[in-house]
């Protein structure tokens, strides 16, 4: 029964060179034809996917505080309608801290947005510039302040390990950004993805990636600081305080099912994984002849399932629960972990154990993709 929606708007007026999203540029966007499949896409999802009520939605993107406040209203009342909230529903909305978004907060507020999650990324305007964004350091501090006056909660990204970028540097705008008091911070290293921009400049020798012990002593301190000024890390760049960490994120990580709609939306719903056209033409275009934008649509093995829920779930610090995962998948916990490894980790100080509970410690986050691929069988990775 999914518990959580996802609603992608693939629209940004500009496209950054770091990012591999599904967003694109244009110059008008038809809000009626997005608004009537979005709105088919969500009954469809219903339709299928149970009434349980809703404990999160989330508008993510593109940049979907670029939409019409009527019509992520429209949105919402259509949600409410089919599915029903739970008491305490959160909402988030991602958006550009701009003057031309943050005008929008106040509306976006009565709509029903309770929270949202501001791609701030840098604190210098040359590094704002070299990301591509299209805010300076002033503009996006004075959305952010808006943000703090419209909404309940409040998060912003940051990324750091940036070339050049030096321990110092990153620590001193790392403190800056504690002290604008959010309750959630998602600190981010810059990672070069394949088919980006930055891609093809690495390539050129445009740049240099700044190199892995650099990335680590970031990291280290990233977690030191975060925790120190009460928002320690929850994932592995996520950091909140207790009791505001991102509900629809954690439906992610705790391998719960949503529903996505809109174009490039994946979902999990019934043991089957979805995923919506990701060109916004190809996905109204689907609407001629179905009620739905899916291209794919495909049962999920157990393994496959069982998998994703380990790499995922270790991401966390509450880590996972072999005998509740082993009991949801009709598997031996002994199929899910390689338990004398899990031991020797324990051991080193990279793995906790407590019960049939197992994470990673602080220690070991830093290698996480490397202790997963010992921990977990081979035979689940693979998959």
């Amino acid at each position: 029964m999914a518990r959580a929606l996802y609603i992608h708007w693939p629209f940004c007026l500009a496209k950054c060179p770091y990012c591999d999203f599904n967003s694109h540029v244009r110059d008008r966007v038809d809000n009626g034809a997005m608004e009537a499949a979005m709105l088919a896409d969500m009954r469809h999802e219903h339709a299928l996917a149970g009434s349980e009520p809703l404990h999160s939605i989330f508008f993510g993107g593109g940049t979907p505080s670029l939409m019409p406040p009527a019509l992520v209203e429209r949105l919402l009342r259509e949600a409410q309608d089919l599915w029903g909230f739970a008491p305490g529903i959160e909402i988030t909305l991602e958006g550009n801290p701009s003057s031309i978004e943050a005008a929008n907060y106040a509306a976006l507020a009565s709509c029903g947005i309770n929270r949202v999650s501001l791609g701030l990324q840098a604190l210098d305007n040359e590094t704002l510039r070299f990301l591509g964004r299209l805010h300076d350091v002033s503009e996006g501090l004075k959305a952010l302040e808006v943000a703090q006056a419209q909404f309940a909660r409040v998060s912003f990204d940051l990324i750091y390990a940036r070339p050049g970028q030096t321990l110092e540097q990153w620590d001193a705008e790392l403190e800056r950004a504690l002290g604008f008091g959010t309750g959630h911070l998602s600190l981010y290293q810059l990672t070069i993805e394949p088919g980006t921009k930055f891609e093809t400049m690495v390539r050129k020798g445009d740049f240099t990636p700044l190199d892995e012990d650099a990335c680590a002593d970031m990291f280290a301190l990233t977690r030191e600081r975060t925790a120190a000024a009460g928002l320690p890390a929850y994932e592995i760049s996520n950091h909140a305080r207790p009791g505001e960490e991102s509900r629809h994120n954690l439906t992610y990580w705790r391998y719960e099912d949503y529903c996505g709609i809109g174009p490039g939306a994946h979902g999990r719903r019934a043991n089957a994984a979805t995923v919506r056209h990701r060109k916004p033409e190809n996905w109204l275009n689907a609407f001629a002849s179905a009620d739905h934008g899916i291209v794919e649509e495909r049962a999920l093995a157990v393994p496959e399932q069982t998998s994703e829920a380990m790499l995922m779930g270790l991401r966390l610090r509450e880590g996972i629960d072999l005998a509740h995962l082993a009991q949801r998948f009709g598997l031996p916990a002994s199929a899910l972990c390689h338990a004398d490894k899990a031991t020797f980790y324990e051991r080193q100080g990279l793995v906790w154990q407590d019960g049939s509970r197992m994470g990673v410690t602080e220690a070991g986050m830093p290698l996480l993709d490397g202790l997963l691929a010992e921990i977990v069988p081979e035979d689940l990775v693979a998959v």
